[in-house]
């Protein structure tokens, strides 16, 4: 770890956060990490990062705040700050990343936010979702460049986050670029399911609506993300984080796979390093930590942890613990390692022809075609309707990140003529597919024409529902 903290020795100071002791009150309106101890850069060249925290109150001095609300337009967050200075953004090569991950395994969470800062400028932003991702917003601040922030708000989050926000707003003179679901898509769901359905049959759906969907907007509009991941956090999920990754889940604004960058700055940083800075930082905090929460989502799927519980105890409680992800980072759960990778970059699939998670694109516009079902639908020269058909595998990654906006898809070629279909193509049914149905890797997506017999196959990497139903609507 490359901070050290030096204790003060004010007899006033709190007690350190360990257990069940959560070291704020609740008392002042403001809730803040009281001041006890001062923050010392252990760097490998301590010359170097003290000349350079020199030139930070210089740099400071001359950066024009990126955060001032932005006029707004259709697009989500992309132009959130549109009088940035002029950054110069160095675009690193996708397969940089690894080596640029391992240079900076002991660097200290301000090195690693400068360099991505650095390189990204004003297409990249930090997720904020109101706990200690604070601790993101205080080092980019340290840093004295321009940033931007943006939080998802799904409209159940606790009263104490909302205050929050307000609070960090104004402690560090910003404006959070906030990201809301889709009224229409949350009004379908709980006029379906009624408003509390994910206690019943898991809470994917709910997040897809209300923390996927606009997430997935705002990275649109992004090279470039900051999450406040930690191994810690996590053990079941999170253990692998490595500092800066291509993401594996989400596209940027380029579009395609390899288009967005994820910077997980704290993930080698402990809970207590990270309440430790927060408190010699005297920053604004959730009051909900005083209260016993210690990891915070929205309101019905959160709720405080016991002594002896890990964090993530109190995050969607009643489902196994070894899996507690809301989809924001669903490329962390993995499933017989080897065989995903081998099945990422050569299609292949499981050893034993079947997988463990699991299966994706449920929906009830979606058509679960068999092999007989797609070997039929294959040989129909003059089809009553035209097909999309989706071939799949449950363990691939980029099928998982595609499902969202498939799903979508279906939903709003429902009624139209069109049929929505998945197929499993790996296993024993991957060398037909390779064979018939051009598979090449996972995802692959192909059109049966209503008059045609040969099937067409999707040639973009950009999977979002705008440009598949672009392609569905110049074919059918």
């Amino acid at each position: 770890m490359a901070l050290a903290f030096a204790a003060s020795s004010s007899s006033s100071a709190p007690t350190a956060f360990s257990g069940s002791s959560f070291p704020f009150s609740s008392s002042s309106s403001e809730l803040k990490a009281p001041q006890i101890g001062s923050l010392r850069l252990l760097d490998r060249d301590r010359t170097h990062a003290l000349s350079r925290a020199v030139n930070f109150s210089q740099r400071r001095c001359s950066v024009k705040p990126v955060n001032a609300e932005p006029k707004r337009n259709d697009s989500i967050v992309p132009l959130a700050a549109t009088i940035a200075a002029a950054e110069v953004v160095e675009k690193v090569e996708v397969e940089d990343y690894e080596r640029l991950a391992k240079e900076l395994e002991d660097a200290s969470p301000l090195e690693i936010i400068d360099k991505a800062l650095e390189k990204f400028g004003n297409d990249i932003g930090i997720a904020f979702s109101g706990a200690e991702d604070v601790a993101l917003i205080e080092y980019a601040h340290l840093t004295g460049r321009p940033y931007r922030v943006f939080s998802l708000d799904t409209g159940r989050l606790n009263p104490e986050t909302y205050q929050l926000f307000d609070q960090v707003e104004k402690h560090y003179g910003i404006r959070i670029e906030y990201m809301f679901p889709d009224a229409v898509e949350v009004q379908a769901l709980v006029r379906n399911k009624g408003l509390f359905s994910f206690y019943e049959d898991g809470h994917q759906e709910c997040c897809r609506v209300r923390k996927v969907r606009p997430l997935r907007r705002a990275l649109k509009g992004l090279r470039a993300w900051i999450t406040g991941q930690r191994k810690d956090q996590s053990p079941g999920t999170r253990s692998e984080i490595p500092i800066v990754q291509v993401d594996p889940v989400f596209e940027g604004m380029d579009g395609g796979i390899g288009s967005l960058v994820k910077w997980n700055p704290v993930a080698n940083v402990q809970g207590q390093d990270i309440w430790n800075f927060l408190r010699t930082m005297n920053v604004p905090v959730n009051s909900l930590h005083s209260k016993g929460y210690v990891s915070i989502g929205c309101e019905p799927c959160t709720r405080p942890v016991l002594p002896g519980q890990h964090e993530r105890e109190g995050r969607w409680w009643w489902e196994d613990a070894k899996a507690k992800e809301c989809g924001l980072h669903k490329g962390n759960i993995k499933e017989e390692n080897t065989a995903q990778l081998n099945g990422i970059e050569n299609g292949a699939a499981h050893s034993s022809g079947t997988a463990t998670v699991p299966d994706i694109f449920n929906s009830q516009n979606l058509v679960n075609l068999s092999r007989n079902g797609i070997e039929n639908l294959a040989r129909l020269e003059k089809r009553k309707e035209p097909w999309i058909v989706v071939l799949y595998a449950p363990w691939c990654p980029f099928c998982q990140a595609m499902e969202a906006s498939y799903v979508e898809l279906a939903e709003k070629l429902a009624g139209t003529g069109v049929k929505v279909g998945k197929f499993r193509a790996d296993g024993e049914h991957k060398e037909y597919a390779q064979r018939e149905l051009q598979l090449g890797s996972f995802p692959t997506i192909i059109f049966f024409p209503k008059g045609s017999s040969r099937p067409i196959k999707y040639p973009s990497e950009k999977r979002d529902v705008e440009s598949l139903t672009a392609f569905v609507n110049a074919l059918r």
